[in-house]
């Protein structure tokens, strides 16, 4: 679900962005600083807080200074103005969302993040995507126009085919920072991904934040992945790493925001057939095979389906077995589903109706005496999920 949202930085200037959330309830909040000369609405800055936004992980990108939407001149949105504009972001979470436990940060945004972290107290994991050790690697692509830039002391150049008003103070914001210090001192787990063939920031970049950071830090490469992230499956796959990898350093959510079992709100996406499933709280992604037009981005219907009666069964009978002391060590449960011709069923009606098939192979793990074992399989067909199929439950759908 998506907000505009609108503050205000130190200097005045109004800055705009969009604040993805969840679903169902937020298990943490990012603030995502976008790449030089990007927007908010770059590649990566959009998949990566969609893909977040399906984790349970609230997530605001924005433009910094005389980018996109936002207010002010590019030739005043240097690398300590950008530094501000995250502070200020952050500042907004923190009063209308939640403060930002993860900073997350691409190409020159992710060396803004290692220095905005010290001033943004609540954050506890920093992630850095294609980023630049040194802040001045950015002068690479500005070529031999930065001598222009010293001689006039502001001038027009050309970045990336787009026209921009860069000045000295832009030159000078870039220089001189103790990075190696800063992550020294970061005091914050660290996440650093790139890809191996980035063509724009090399990969020695990650290997020299790595280096100067101190534990607990991470390496996650994005192979195949370009720098700007214009594929939707690296951008997806970083962010379910990120996901993953952030969940030792966020605080337990609270037991009363935890919402009531049996609810379910399923959010379609930008993408063909992948969906944001809440389940409870609990968030993840549905999608279709390739094969068949979807990404593979997560389990599709049917697998849901089958996981719903996999998991009650196998739940099912651990229960029964503690409660009346069978000595079972595990459960495996395996299902498929499939539709057969129905000639042999005996209301076939007209034509060969076909009827649906769902096949459970159970696996008992334990010394079991052979009356334990057809005791728990009588069990699997008593589990509440089994009784709900194979009830015809009635689906009363309406318009919202």
């Amino acid at each position: 679900m998506r907000r505009d949202v609108e503050f205000s930085n130190a200097a005045g200037n109004r800055l705009v962005g969009r604040l993805e959330m969840p679903p169902g309830r937020v298990r943490a909040v990012a603030l995502f600083a976008h790449c030089f000369t990007c927007t908010s609405n770059s590649h990566g800055a959009r998949r990566i807080s969609v893909a977040l936004a399906a984790h349970g992980i609230a997530t605001l990108a924005f433009d910094f200074t005389g980018l996109g939407k936002s207010e002010g001149h590019f030739a005043d949105s240097h690398f300590a103005a950008n530094v501000g504009d995250l502070v200020a972001a952050a500042g907004y979470l923190r009063d209308n969302v939640g403060a930002p436990a993860i900073l997350v940060g691409h190409s020159l945004g992710g060396a803004a993040v290692i220095a905005a972290a010290e001033q943004i107290p609540e954050t506890t994991a920093v992630v850095t995507i294609g980023a630049p050790f040194d802040p001045a690697h950015v002068l690479h692509q500005l070529g031999d126009q930065v001598a222009r830039v010293r001689a006039e002391g502001q001038a027009e150049i050309t970045i990336g085919g787009r026209p921009f008003e860069v000045s000295s103070a832009f030159l000078d914001a870039v220089e001189g920072h103790d990075q190696a210090g800063r992550l020294a001192r970061l005091k914050r787990a660290l996440l650093v991904m790139h890809a191996p063939t980035d063509a724009t920031v090399g990969i020695e970049n990650a290997g020299e934040i790595f280096t100067a950071a101190k534990h607990p830090k991470s390496f996650i490469s994005l192979d195949g992945a370009d720098h700007l992230l214009t594929q939707a499956g690296p951008a997806v796959y970083a962010a379910a790493m990120i996901s993953a990898w952030v969940e030792p350093y966020l605080l337990p959510p609270l037991a009363r925001d935890a919402p009531d079992e049996g609810h379910v709100r399923v959010t379609s996406t930008e993408a063909k057939f992948t969906s944001i499933v809440d389940s409870s709280g609990h968030s993840f992604l549905a999608d279709e095979p390739i094969k068949a037009g979807g990404a593979d981005l997560g389990p599709t219907p049917y697998d849901l389906l089958l996981s719903g009666l996999g998991t009650c069964t196998a739940m099912t009978i651990k229960l029964v077995a503690d409660r009346e002391k069978i000595p079972l060590d595990g459960v495996s449960v395996s299902l498929s589903h499939s539709r057969c011709h129905s000639e042999d069923c005996l209301a076939t009606g007209e034509g060969r109706p076909k009827i649906e098939v769902i096949e459970r192979a159970i696996t008992l793990s334990g010394n079991l005496s052979e009356a334990q074992r057809a005791r728990l399989l009588v069990i699997a067909d008593k589990c509440p999920v089994h009784r709900t199929i194979e009830s015809h439950p009635v689906i009363k759908t309406r318009l919202v």
